[in-house]
This record gives structure tokens, C-alpha cells and sequence, in this order.
């Protein structure tokens, strides 16, 4: 049995699995930032301003037992807007002030009440020799 044989495979096969094993992770990497791509393509940013209305989801609602209840509770207004995501909520009921992260509201764009919808009255259309 000559040793140094066996001394230089053994050599080539460690150097093929440490190849292996560096282009597994420059695989991985490929993979996380491709996945980060797609992830922060499909994020809409939420800007908001002071004064606009927004709904709170609310989290803790497990225990309800209707299913079809609204998590979103509101409107509150934005108070103020601080770094890092961080929205300062009025309720204008209230009058409380609280803190939330950005990413539990959403913007209100409220409702239309039955007083500011149109009514239109169809009327029967004019016969075929009256114009």
C-alpha cells in the first residue's frame, strides 16, 4: 500500500468537498437575495401625513364568535408620524393618544352615506313616432 497515494486522494477529495461546500453557499446566498427581491417588490409602502384617517387592525379579536366580524377598528386620526414606522393615533371620540407600529394601520377612505348617493328614476323611453 503506497501512502502517498492515498495522501494525495485523500487531499483531492477534501478539496472537491470544500468546493462543493463554498458553492452550496454562494448558491444559498443567490437564492436569499433573489427572495428578497421578489419579497420587497410586492410591499406597498404606507405613507402617512398628520390628519389622515386610518383603521387599527386589532389582533386580539380570537375569541369573537362571529368569523366574519372586521379586525379594523376606527377611524382614527394620525397625530404624528415618527422614525422607524412608529404612527401617534388620536381618537377623536376619546380624546386618547396612543403609539402604534405603521404596520397595523391602514388608510381610511370612508364610506358614502345614503344622502350623498345619486338616485337615478328610469323612465319609459319615448315611442318609436314620438321625438
Amino acid at each position: 500500500m503506497d501512502f502517498t497515494k492515498v495522501d494525495i486522494t485523500k487531499k483531492l477529495q477534501l478539496e472537491e468537498l470544500k468546493c462543493l461546500r463554498l458553492e452550496a453557499y454562494e448558491n444559498a446566498r443567490i437564492y436569499k437575495e433573489q427572495t428578497k427581491a421578489f419579497h420587497d417588490h410586492h410591499i406597498r409602502k404606507k405613507d402617512f401625513k398628520e390628519g389622515d384617517d386610518v383603521l387599527l387592525y386589532n389582533s386580539r379579536l380570537r375569541f369573537m364568535p362571529r368569523k366574519l366580524r372586521s379586525r379594523w377598528h376606527g377611524p382614527f386620526r394620525v397625530k404624528e408620524v415618527k422614525p422607524y414606522g412608529v404612527v401617534e393615533l388620536f381618537h377623536p371620540q376619546s380624546g386618547t393618544t396612543f403609539k402604534v407600529n405603521g404596520h397595523w394601520v391602514k388608510k381610511y377612505h370612508g364610506y358614502k352615506s345614503l344622502k350623498e348617493l345619486e338616485v337615478f328614476v328610469l323612465t319609459d323611453a319615448p315611442k318609436g313616432g314620438e321625438a
